[in-house]
């Protein structure tokens, strides 16, 4: 997505070669028998049909994430976006493919869907510090206006809850981007309007199968539980607590190329919580941060401790260009220290931890800190506080104050103030670490790997830095599922929930040439007899899995984060980017330039395309800190996307180096037969890099998808077997591609299109809990609408409004609830387009029975409105 001057854009690209394949070539591929004749309606078996499993609707998205493991076959997830339609690098620059359409006014339209779902997650980018020339954002649910506001003041914050930080960020908090997490659910529709044309943006939302257990949007409702817990990231468990835990601690001594077992009580059980401790590893010197600095003056904000401390401890991280700086250290009014610094040393961290006695915070949940300006140089600059409290002799992370203009929301939440400011601003220094333990420390965190069989399958095996979030050394990591805590002793930590039914075994496999000489690991976990049937074969439950590999990049190959079978749900990925393009003119971070594709289920076209790297990490413009003269590669972290850290040669890397994370929530992405997950290297998977990265996912090997049936509108025998007709119908031959991937490689097929009521029978399975009906069509006319029937019953509109004359062949889907096909081994489907609208494509159905009892899967009812 981000801006290359004209030498460097990317050139239109070829067409390969003049072989295609066509659509009866990839039918052939599969054969299926047809239904030898309309089932009769078993309306006994569709009373007692139950909706498949969702996800958590709404805020319970939020407030179950206990309940990660879940499958979802009743949903999708799609994603609208301002890629290039051509393929090429046109993905917002000029807004030629930002609008669906436009509304008689001109306002612009970014997204519009019809039927049950959820708006979970939009991105923009405009200018690289404003979305201002955007200007309104309406967003209308079931016919009903529920948001209209200034796009700037709504990222800002000022709307108010649920509106608010981390919920929204502007483009400080995201170098660049600006986010709106807030899950919006709707019944029947939804549209997203800006007042001008947005040029680079992303809205991912949820398709359901049925509007069951979905309850629209209600603005009003603040949800300061959510906004509460969300603000705890990096720091605090998200998920609520579990009955009956325990946590068992063991100790870690390896030599290289040793492996040890840490112990785990058998199942059934869920794991909560996994933390190591390295004391040996240090903090990698290299640290971007934004601060402030006061001189004569104070700062004062709050900070969350433990109830139960024995005390606490601070650190400050500080600038140490300014020398002997001293302040007073209060706690509640009451003096507690006093921060003090040596003489000026220039480009160098310091941080500096100071204990507070149980005196001062005993009993408490909450502090306030005042520091107060005794003397300096110049003046007392401040950057991030982190708090410890002491519980039974060990401490323990209890809060993160970032400080600086970058992190408006976290001094809000904290209620930051400062008086007698002298400067505000983003630091680049380093902090004064030995090289041979930076190189010691990075080594170790390759090398050192994680590796967990549940159950009898090995489902993670990882390297535990990038596990845990940072995979270019031991960098401060504040995330919502992982965090690293960069101060003496701190702890790397998991929260993803790892449920197993029998017996855990979790191993460290040391491969790297350092001695991990003292570390411990401690597994939280709490007991659930549900479990093994919920996690057999076909289950509603899936097995945690974190997917590692590292390789060079390849010329013309996406990299690929994960390709797996079975059913499961994507939650997120950690990634490093190594870059090897050498100093000249081409920008050493183009390999940005790449887009991700999601595919699903086997579709050859993608349910969600990107517009950059960093955009899929949701910042902006190579990560960029407008406020600090457009500096590129600065790290940030929110709750659900951040950059980690920013490596250059000075930090032993090659050219560039960046370590990145993205965490799906109510945007993770379920599938039923399996997925792909890609993303570019460069515009055109063109540019040099080393990658490496871990994809995090929960899978259950039995599929929740069963090709039953198919009908090939090019075949005289598919049509007159499955008793298709078409009114009004026209066929022609198209030759075009699909998006994404394969948009290179023409394929040749037969369309019908259709404005009169298309219809036929295909098979379902016996038992089935429901029905995906899957098309290829021709999307060279967008807003593609038809009724859709089955067995005579009125089932919803299917909607499409995607347009592209580029790549025409598109494949969609339309979720068909087992109240219409329970019992059943065959259905009749009749479209019915709607008037006013295109005429209807497609050149062949395939019907994806839903397989199992899924409904068992469903969202606990929140205890929560």
């Amino acid at each position: 997505m981000t801006w290359i001057p004209p030498a460097q854009k990317r050139p239109p690209r070829p067409r390969r070669g003049l072989v295609t394949l066509t659509l009866a070539a990839l039918a052939a591929l599969t054969v299926v028998a047809a239904p030898s004749a309309l089932a009769a309606p078993n309306d006994a078996a569709a009373a007692r049909a139950t909706p498949l499993a969702k996800g958590p609707i709404g805020w319970d998205v939020y407030r179950q994430l206990d309940g990660m493991e879940r499958m979802r076959p009743g949903e999708q997830v799609r994603q609208f976006s301002s890629f290039d339609r051509t393929g090429g690098n046109e993905d917002g620059f000029a807004g030629a493919y930002s609008c669906l359409t436009h509304e008689t006014d001109g306002q612009c339209v970014i997204a519009d869907a019809h039927g049950a779902g959820e708006i979970s997650s939009i991105w923009f980018t405009y200018a690289a510090n404003s979305v201002a020339p955007i200007g309104n954002i309406r967003i209308e649910l079931d016919g009903r206006v529920v948001l209209q506001a200034n796009l700037q003041d709504l990222v800002n914050g000022r709307k108010g809850a649920p509106f608010v930080w981390p919920l929204v960020g502007n483009s400080q908090d995201t170098m660049g981007g600006t986010v709106i997490k807030v899950p919006m659910p709707y019944t029947r529709s939804m549209r997203i309007v800006t007042q001008n044309n947005p040029h680079f943006y992303h809205v991912a939302y949820r398709q359901f199968a049925d509007a069951a257990g979905v309850r629209t949007f209600d603005p009003s409702d603040k949800a300061l539980d959510v906004v509460n817990r969300l603000r705890g990231y990096g720091v605090n468990d998200p998920k609520p607590p579990a009955p009956g835990a325990q946590t068992d601690t063991a100790g870690i001594a390896l030599a290289p190329g040793a492996s040890m077992s840490i112990p785990a009580p058998d199942g059934p059980r869920q794991i909560s919580q996994l933390q190591m401790r390295l004391p040996q590893a240090v903090a990698s010197p290299m640290v971007y941060d934004d601060g402030r600095a006061f001189a004569p003056g104070s700062s004062s904000f709050t900070m969350g401790i433990s109830p139960a401390n024995q005390g606490i401890r601070l650190t400050r991280r500080y600038d140490q260009g300014i020398g002997h700086q001293r302040a007073n250290l209060l706690i509640d009014g009451k003096q507690a220290g006093e921060w003090t610094s040596g003489p000026s040393v220039g480009g160098r961290w310091g941080e500096q931890t100071i204990e507070v006695p149980p005196s001062l915070t005993a009993g408490k949940s909450r502090i306030t800190v005042t520091n107060t300006f005794v003397s300096s140089d110049y003046d007392v600059n401040e950057f991030r506080y982190v708090a410890h409290s002491k519980l039974g002799g060990g401490w323990v992370l209890s809060d993160i104050m970032d400080v600086g203009p970058n992190h408006p929301g976290e001094e809000a939440a904290h209620g930051y103030k400062i008086l007698g400011g002298t400067w505000e601003g983003l630091g680049s220094s380093r902090f004064d670490v030995p090289a041979a333990q930076v190189t010691a420390t990075d080594q170790l965190l390759e090398g050192l790997r994680l590796r967990i069989t549940f159950d009898g399958q090995t489902t993670v095996d990882s390297p535990v830095g990038e596990f845990f979030g940072s995979g270019l050394g031991k960098y401060a990591t504040k995330s919502l599922m992982t965090s690293i805590d960069t101060t003496e002793n701190g702890a790397f930590t998991s929260w993803y929930p790892m449920p197993y039914g029998k017996n855990a075994k979790i191993e460290l496999v040391n491969t790297s040439p350092v001695a991990v000489t003292a570390g411990s690991v401690a597994v939280t976990s709490a007991p659930d007899p549900s479990l093994p049937a919920d996690l057999s074969k076909g289950g509603t439950h899936g097995y945690f899995n974190a997917t590692h590999h590292r390789a060079d990049t390849v010329q013309g190959q996406e990299w690929n984060f994960l390709t797996a079978q079975g059913r499961g749900v994507f939650y997120g990925v950690t990634t490093n980017m190594r870059g090897h393009i050498p100093p000249g003119p081409v920008h050493q971070m183009n390999f940005l330039e790449g887009d991700e594709r999601v595919y699903v289920d086997g579709s050859r076209s993608p349910s969600e395309i990107g517009t950059g790297t960093e955009d899929f990490y949701e910042s902006g413009w190579y990560f960029m800190d407008a406020e600090a003269g457009n500096r590129e590669g600065v790290t940030y972290s929110m709750p659900q996307a951040g950059l980690v850290s920013h490596e250059t040669a000075a930090d032993g890397c090659q050219y560039v180096c960046l370590n990145a994370y993205r965490t799906l929530m109510a945007d993770a992405v379920p599938f039923g037969k399996g997925i792909e997950f890609d993303i570019e290297h460069g515009g055109d998977s063109d540019q040099p890099a080393e990658y490496s990265s871990t994809a995090y996912w929960y899978g259950n090997t039995g599929p929740s998808l069963e090709q039953s049936d198919f009908v090939d509108i090019a075949d005289p025998a598919s049509r007159a077997l499955h008793g298709y007709t078409a009114d009004a119908e026209e066929t022609a031959s198209l030759t075009s591609t699909f998006e994404g991937k394969e948009d290179r490689s023409p394929v040749t097929g037969t369309v019908s299109s259709s404005t009169g009521p298309v219809q036929f029978t295909v098979a379902v399975s016996k038992p089935n809990s429901g029905l995906r009906l899957h098309r290829v069509g021709d999307q060279d006319a967008g807003f593609q609408r038809a009724n859709v029937f089955v067995d005579n019953r009125y089932v919803g509109e299917w909607y499409q409004p995607l347009k592209n004359s580029f790549s025409r062949w598109l494949e969609d889907s339309f979720d068909v609830p087992a109240s219409f096909t329970a019992g059943k081994a065959a259905v009749q489907v009749r479209f019915e387009p709607i008037d006013g609208a295109p005429a209807w494509t497609g050149s062949r159905y395939t019907a994806l029975s839903q397989l199992g009892d899924n409904a068992k899967g469903a969202s606990r009812p929140s205890n929560q409105d």
